[in-house]
């Protein structure tokens, strides 16, 4: 291979809270009637002052304290300055000189930056119209900047979707990629093999919500780019978009450098200063939950389930505590009483005891079981009777076989005894 990809990655979180980053408006506008979910701030009317939204500087914080990132003693908005018909204003507040937190660490991947803004309208496009929709725009953005440290699609993927686990863990967001609460982009350029320096441009792939389409798309334009450059042309810096249809990517609008940004300090805005998380939240990393989870005995596929639903693993750690382990992820994971989401850990509990209560066999019937077992392994009920507890347990084993295990071992245990006991005169133990 005469070029290796050099791959930086931006990761964009909607953080979740109950109003917009600058404004009163409610965040949660998936599905609600376009512009429906808007006021004079998200819309950039004139003489509207933004408020800065606390819970999302707090979750900020708290991602950046995740990927080991320094929290900058000086943090300030500024305005990003640009023009696009999903941005109200003209202008984007945004951090540029002073993000929340910078210089950390995650998965062997060094973090330049973590950093607060607005997130812009959506675009929506009907054949020759294009339509505005500004309920998203003012949502709370993080987003998390990489350095250009991957030379593989494959390793974006996977550092995206433990990124994920992170975001979700943590309750700093939904991360549901469908809904567009978390969206990647990815900077990529080629050098030749053996050179260090960066190469001198940088193609963005704008707005993926799939980490499969991340990849995917990667390997497309590393593809693009190098029959570019073996024909000696020269690749354009621009940002581009995956047509996941095609199975190409195509060119959206020259990719601009900082300073074509004009940024300058939102004068609306004070600088935050000292900023501090006080949260006894332990942090976990992905490495250390399925650590945690293998443990417990689950297997990987439960595990992953788990760690992708910060709400279900909750639930779980309630329910495990009432009920096996393993009977705990098997009901909340198969759903095997409903939505556990619906049901709660109290629910779930209440429901799985009162199945185990239908199955477990007691009385006659119970006893017509153990009699047959008993009859059928004479051998065994002599051995116990000499005093061989192993017996006993092979015996009960016998029993939880024919009962398909609808007996509570204890009981079990007791009425083989008794049963045995009755045959041969004789106690070899007590109770």
């Amino acid at each position: 291979m005469k070029f290796i990809p050099v791959i930086g990655l931006e990761v964009h979180v909607q953080a979740k809270t109950k109003s917009k980053m600058f404004c009163g408006c409610p965040a949660d506008v998936f599905g609600k009637e376009p512009n429906s979910m808007t006021c004079p701030v998200c819309l950039g009317l004139p003489g509207a002052i933004p408020v800065p939204n606390k819970r999302a500087v707090e979750k900020t914080v708290l991602l950046a304290k995740a990927l080991g990132c320094e929290i900058t003693k000086f943090s300030q908005f500024e305005r990003k300055n640009y023009f696009y018909p999903d941005l109200p204003k003209g202008f984007q507040i945004s951090q540029y000189a002073g993000p929340v937190g910078a210089e950390g660490k995650f998965e062997g991947i060094s973090i330049s930056r973590v950093h607060l803004e607005e997130d812009t309208g959506r675009l929506l496009h009907e054949e020759s119209t294009t339509l505005v929709d500004f309920n998203r725009s003012g949502i709370p953005l993080i987003e998390v900047v990489t350095e250009p440290e991957f030379f593989d699609p494959a390793a974006v993927s996977r550092f995206s979707k433990e990124l994920r686990i992170i975001i979700v863990h943590l309750g700093i967001s939904d991360a549901d990629m469908e809904k567009g609460s978390l969206r990647l982009e990815a900077n990529i350029s080629l050098r030749k093999k053996g050179m260090r320096e960066l190469p001198p441009y940088k193609v963005e792939l704008k707005n993926i919500n799939s980490f499969a389409f991340l990849e995917k798309g990667l390997r497309v334009e590393i593809e693009r780019q190098t029959k570019l450059l073996e024909k000696g042309k020269k690749i354009e810096q621009e940002t581009r978009g995956y047509d996941q249809k095609r199975g190409i990517t195509v060119a959206q609008r020259r990719k601009e450098e900082a300073f074509d940004y004009r940024y300058f300090p939102e004068p609306d805005i004070p600088p935050l200063t000292g900023i501090s998380l006080k949260t006894e939240e332990e942090i976990y990393m992905p490495r250390e939950m399925r650590k945690k989870y293998r443990a417990l005995g689950l297997p990987p596929q439960y595990s992953d389930v788990l760690m992708r639903n910060r709400e279900l693993a909750s639930i779980f750690d309630v329910v495990r505590r009432e009920i096996p382990v393993d009977s705990a992820a098997n009901i909340i994971i198969n759903k095997r009483f409903g939505d556990p989401l619906k049901m709660g850990a109290k629910g779930l509990v209440t429901a799985y005891k009162r199945e185990r209560k239908k199955e477990v066999l007691s009385g006659g019937e119970l006893k017509a079981v153990a009699e047959k077992v008993v009859l059928d392994n004479q051998a065994a009920v002599r051995d116990y009777a000499s005093g061989k507890e192993a017996a006993l347990q092979f015996l009960l084993g016998q029993l939880m076989r024919e009962t398909k295990g609808k007996v509570g071992p204890e009981e079990g245990k007791k009425l083989l005894k008794r049963l045995i006991d009755a045959r041969t005169k004789t106690s070899p133990t007590k109770d």
